[in-house]
């Protein structure tokens, strides 16, 4: 880890920040949207929330588990109100035009709610298991125990939040069958690709950082 002064670590926090309530509200909005694959029923957000947990874990891994929380804590509301708004003016993959913001969409606000809850606790879980394990000499060990362990609790309190007998048939009736196999899609993709770019990544980052002349061991 490196020392940065308050101006450094303030502009990582924005940026940071600004990319979870990316991911998060377009997570929630491709969450609406099933996919098969050989029979087994996921969504599609499940092939961009593990970015988040790419991104708090190179956080942690290069300015401390202090930052990620901060990051978690400046995200939740914006990323909450960001989420409800985008998957209603877009429900069910259309567009619903400005009008439909003037009725509460309980459902839409399910999802929210549960990405809120799923997303602070899930990423507390993952910067407590890797900022536990960071010092072990192996690079690999940490991100995946994170990943395992977060993905794992953030993906059953999103969708039992969001769609334990919710108004949506098929979500209702399969959330526990597309939570255990979007969980299995996201391992999947995490060991397949963003456990490789993890690696890549933090020597990118690591390589530039040392290449600067503004920062303290």
């Amino acid at each position: 880890m490196f020392l940065f002064t308050l101006k450094q670590q303030r502009n990582s926090l924005y940026q940071l920040a600004f990319f979870h309530i990316l991911i998060i509200a377009s997570s929630n909005y491709l969450v609406q949207i099933p996919l098969s694959i050989m029979g087994f029923h996921s969504t599609w957000g499940a092939f961009t929330f593990p970015f988040i947990f790419l991104t708090t874990d190179l956080t942690i891994r290069i300015f401390g588990a202090n930052l990620a929380r901060k990051i978690i804590f400046v995200v939740m509301l914006p990323a909450l109100l960001l989420s409800y708004v985008i998957s209603v003016l877009f429900f069910d993959g259309h567009w619903m035009g400005l009008s439909s913001l003037s009725h509460f969409n309980l459902f839409i606000f399910r999802i929210a709610l549960a990405s809120f809850s799923a997303y602070l606790v899930g990423q507390l879980i993952d910067i407590t298991v890797f900022n536990y394990l960071r010092q072990n000499s192996k690079w690999w060990v940490a991100p995946t125990a994170a990943a395992i362990v977060g993905n794992m609790i953030d993906t059953f309190i999103f969708f039992s939040i969001a769609f334990y007998r919710s108004d949506d048939v098929f979500m209702s009736t399969n959330w526990v069958e597309i939570a255990t196999i979007d969980y299995g899609f996201k391992l999947l993709i995490c060991g397949l690709f963003f456990l490789p770019l993890y690696g890549v990544l933090l020597n990118i980052l690591l390589n530039n950082l040392l290449k600067k002349k503004n920062f303290i061991k």
